[in-house]
């Protein structure tokens, strides 16, 4: 079974499991569920049977039971990668994190492996992130590896490249000679969301930016966010999305996306001062045409990649697969 690997990225509020073959990383069958690593906490909390680490792995063998029975597929002695929050101090066990700088090849990724969990010579691999002296990420690491694993992305020669990961909590991570150097967090997606359900201006959004730049009246909107970021303070300017829809500038729907433009401006202006060869964006589907056109409205200065949307997913697998591998390597020398 050495053909075939499970990878599961077990996120905060959300689960994924996939058979895959190692050698293309085709996903041969897939199990999705909303029971994150926060709920599956709660409820190992409110029981008093099992330890913790018994607890999700009784939750994770179930399901491989559940795949094994939606694929026809038996997936006895097949090892097990799972990437996420898993790793953290609320998943299956804490592990620490791997430190700055960080072989983008996988090498130095820091994982426990339990032996037989999935059947003989089958082991479960938890694999932690990253830390540096005030930052952390999971989950972006195995991305990054995968992409350059995928040759999506050269590093040629010394380099230094900026990857940006969009999402609830965007990574902006420097690649330097095949090593992460350094990296920062921007609260850019939570902050959108805490804005339009629990702000004041929750009363003057609509929808939200998830939904997709297709009408140009949604583009206006979202680019005269951009340009406004650029104007004053990000503090300042966000009143401007209640005065927006007061005084019929914007619809409640487009206001969300200016927002949106607000929020994501702001980000990538800080990338201006930076003296980087390559900007590289791997967003999803969701926010790739956002970063997108925010990037090119701010006009910065150095060469930009935008990776394709379908590749993200395919990354995270090449990558999972990639520390499974490094591991495997380690293990016989």
């Amino acid at each position: 079974m050495d053909k075939y690997i499970l990878c599961c990225d077990w996120g905060t509020t959300s689960f994924r499991l996939r058979l895959v073959e190692r050698k293309d990383y085709r996903v041969l069958a897939e199990l999705l569920s909303k029971d994150g690593v926060a709920g599956t906490f709660r409820a190992w909390k409110e029981q008093n049977e099992l330890k913790r680490f018994d607890f999700y792995a009784a939750i994770l063998k179930g399901s491989i039971g559940e795949l094994a029975k939606k694929s026809s597929f038996s997936l006895d002695n097949i090892p097990v990668i799972v990437s996420g929050m898993a790793s953290s101090s609320i998943g299956m066990e804490e592990i620490p994190y791997a430190e700055l700088p960080f072989d983008s090849k996988g090498s130095q990724a820091s994982v426990r492996s339990f032996k037989d969990f999935n059947g003989a010579k089958s082991p479960l691999v938890l694999v932690s992130g990253v830390k540096s002296h005030e930052d952390v990420m999971r989950g972006e690491e195995a991305q990054l590896i995968g992409l350059l694993k995928l040759n999506e992305i050269t590093i040629h020669g010394s380099e230094e490249i900026i990857f940006v990961f969009p999402g609830t909590h965007s990574k902006h991570i420097v690649v330097k000679d095949g090593f992460v150097t350094d990296f920062q967090t921007f609260m850019t997606g939570e902050i959108y969301n805490i804005l339009c359900e629990h702000s004041i201006l929750k009363d003057s959004v609509l929808g939200g930016s998830g939904a997709g730049l297709k009408d140009q009246v949604d583009i206006n909107a979202f680019l005269k966010g951009v340009e406004v970021s650029g104007t004053s303070s990000l503090l300042h300017s966000l009143f401007t999305v209640r005065t927006g829809q007061l005084f019929g500038q914007f619809s409640k729907e487009q206001n969300s996306f200016y927002l949106s433009g607000l929020l994501i401006g702001s980000e990538l202006r800080q990338l201006k001062d930076g003296n980087y060869d390559r900007l590289v964006i791997c967003s999803g589907k969701h926010l790739y045409d956002h970063y997108k056109l925010a990037a090119e409205a701010i006009s910065l200065k150095f060469n930009t990649t935008y990776i394709q949307p379908d590749l993200i997913d395919k990354a995270t697998i090449a990558g999972q697969v990639q520390i499974f591998n490094a591991l495997q390597t380690a293990s016989y020398e």
